[in-house]
């Protein structure tokens, strides 16, 4: 029997890396020394239905779900990855992450850590994910997850569960919101803004890009204040670019994204979003 002194972060760390009982593992990092590899091997030799979810494996597949509940005042987006691609396009595999989808959204967890110990069934999340983890023998995880309240959030699943996007606007839901939403969503997708608008960037972005196109406009020769003002110019023409509210809107260019929410109903604006993608 060994020496060793087992502190419980040990127990713990072996339990979340194999999915096993809390007894179990504590006896097998006794009996192991506290070597964490002899000890999940202990426990496969005991029979332990055993998870290695080793952190050096790269999971950069998956699918993407977005949901909102029946009121459309609140939705959820999460990342449930794995190694391949063609888990990833399994139905169980979707199922699971719908179900895990479901359980964020009626619980309103607001973590990863608060999603993976809410209950589904008699087990926790995250000893689901571990015995998942067993029964495919690939690494999956919840890699991340994002929510949105707002008065009408509006979710969007694009490209085979590849993108989901969170879109939460500024008046009550109806079917012409949620119409607009889905488009703005779909617009979302697509280009991948910074952020709502030019005053929702954060103010390290704009201070970079500022002084980028400060340097470039010195290296061209020209003055100190000059290039100040330039800059400025440079930096609007970022925000049109890179920001949701300014930029052409997809199915109209000849409206902005603002222009056209105003349009469906007057004053409609985003308020803010989140978009999450299979690999980013």
């Amino acid at each position: 029997m060994s020496t060793v002194t087992i502190s419980a972060a040990d127990v713990n760390k072996l339990r979340q890396q194999t999915g096993a009982g809390m007894m179990d593992c504590r006896k097998a990092l006794m009996e192991s020394n506290g070597d964490f590899e002899a000890a999940i091997d202990y426990l496969r030799k005991k029979g332990q239905k055993v998870a290695a979810n080793r952190s050096d494996r790269d999971a950069k597949e998956g699918v993407v779900i977005a949901k909102a509940n029946a009121e459309n005042t609140y939705g959820i987006v999460l990342n449930l990855t794995s190694e391949t691609d063609f888990v990833a396009k399994n139905a169980d595999f979707i199922a699971f992450a719908q179900e895990i989808a479901d359980i964020a959204l009626a619980t309103k967890v607001t973590t990863i850590d608060e999603l993976k110990a809410a209950s589904m069934g008699n087990a926790t999340i995250g000893e689901r994910l571990m015995e998942t983890v067993a029964k495919i023998g690939e690494k999956i995880d919840v890699s991340r997850f994002e929510q949105v309240t707002a008065d009408a959030v509006v979710p969007y699943i694009h490209s085979g569960y590849r993108i989901g996007v969170l879109v939460g606007m500024n008046q009550a839901a109806n079917e012409g919101i949620i119409t607009a939403g889905k488009d703005v969503a779909m617009q979302i997708a697509a280009m991948n803004p910074l952020a709502v608008d030019a005053d929702s960037v954060p103010a390290e972005t704009v201070a970079r890009e500022k002084a980028i196109a400060v340097e470039q406009i010195v290296a061209e020769g020209k003055a100190a204040d000059m290039a100040e003002k330039i800059a400025a110019g440079k930096l609007n023409k970022f925000f049109k670019d890179n920001t949701l509210l300014p930029q052409a809107f997809v199915k109209d260019n000849g409206k902005t994204v603002a222009e056209y929410l105003n349009s469906v109903n007057k004053g409609l604006t985003v308020t803010t979003f989140k978009r999450i993608a299979v690999g980013a």
